[in-house]
């Protein structure tokens, strides 16, 4: 889904060389482990798995794999940290679990890479609920990038063509670019003393009970099959896409983006990050035989122009026009939640 926005510090002079660096490598290999999320998901719906059972297994495997340093790193920051632990439980609900649970539901709808492309709509979304807050006008480079970015979703949904589109997945990826939108203000805040692998773990745990227990009590279905899946044009075991949701797209993309943006800075992680959204479509392409029409290439590539043009905006900061929303990813994890 993502960076998180804070306050921006240019580094001093003489502070790494982010160029050909080996975080940029990581950050790179972040946003392509967060990208295979959508194929593994997809292959275990085609079997019979609901998306509540999906997001359930991925974020409360996650949660145990990171239960150990979760619970040390409780014990040993407890007096800066119990403060925090109501947001950190916003944090599992909203841009965690929900997050997750309404991409994949839209992936059961739509293409992987149509799915990821309206989840990043967040940072337009971002954009006019500061303007609607603040009452400052967008700069035009702003505002030309919103522009640009609602054209290339009109271009990937292909309205006119042939290809039906489903509203119900769109209404779902449009729903998780809201809980994205939330990921970033709640990530908002320079000064965190909630470690990363803390906000993490303890986030995933909180999103893994919600989901658990909606399913438990029969508002969320959770369907589970042992069958095994066709993954990458062949069959294998159904603990496959399971093992890849847990470790690849959720632990590893995590841990790796966390390493990634405390060595490149928030500025260019925060760009590299976009890239899950190519690599989801390379992905479904290559793994689901997903190919998009030229026009939905265009359209994300309208889109993905449109985040880039706002980014830039954000990280020029102009003073007149208060607190902008440059990313700061060293305190936070790397990732909005996905699919």
């Amino acid at each position: 889904m993502t960076t998180s926005p804070a306050t921006f510090t240019a580094p001093a002079t003489g502070s790494r060389t982010v160029l050909a660096s080996p975080a940029l490598m990581l950050a790179l290999v972040s946003a392509a482990a967060f990208a295979l999320s959508g194929p593994f998901a997809k292959s275990l719906f085609d079997v019979g798995w609901s998306p509540g059972a999906a997001v359930a297994v991925r974020i409360g495997g996650a949660a145990v794999v990171l239960l150990i340093p979760v619970i040390i790193t409780l014990v040993r920051r407890w007096a800066k940290v119990k403060g925090s632990l109501g947001r950190i439980a916003i944090y599992g609900v909203v841009p965690i679990a929900l997050c997750q649970l309404f991409y994949f539901n839209a992936v059961q709808h739509l293409s992987v890479g149509v799915a990821l492309l309206l989840e990043y709509l967040s940072p337009v979304l971002l954009v006019g609920w500061a303007w609607i807050v603040t009452r400052n006008r967008p700069r035009m480079l702003t505002i030309i990038g919103a522009i640009c970015a609602m054209t290339g979703l009109v271009l990937v949904l292909d309205l006119a063509g042939s290809q039906k589109v489903s509203v119900e997945g769109v209404l779902w990826g449009l729903a998780a670019a809201v809980c994205s939108a939330v990921y970033f203000v709640m990530s908002a805040r320079a000064d965190d003393d909630v470690p990363p692998v803390l906000m993490a773990g303890g986030g995933m745990a909180v999103g893994a009970a919600l989901i658990v227990g909606l399913g438990a009590v029969g508002i969320l279905p959770m369907a589970f099959t042992f069958n095994n899946p066709v993954f990458a044009g062949s069959q294998v075991h159904w603990l496959v896409p399971v093992l890849g949701l847990v470790l690849v797209t959720t632990v590893f993309a995590y841990l790796m983006g966390i390493v990634a943006t405390r060595g490149l800075g928030s500025k260019v992680a925060s760009f590299v990050a976009l890239f899950e959204v190519l690599f989801a479509v390379i992905w479904a392409w290559l793994l689901l035989g997903e190919m998009p029409r030229i026009i939905q290439l265009l359209g994300g590539l309208a889109i993905m122009g449109g985040v880039v043009l706002v980014r830039l905006d954000e990280l020029r900061g102009s003073p007149r026009r208060g607190q902008s929303y440059a990313v700061d990813l060293a305190e936070l994890p790397a990732k909005a939640p996905q699919p």
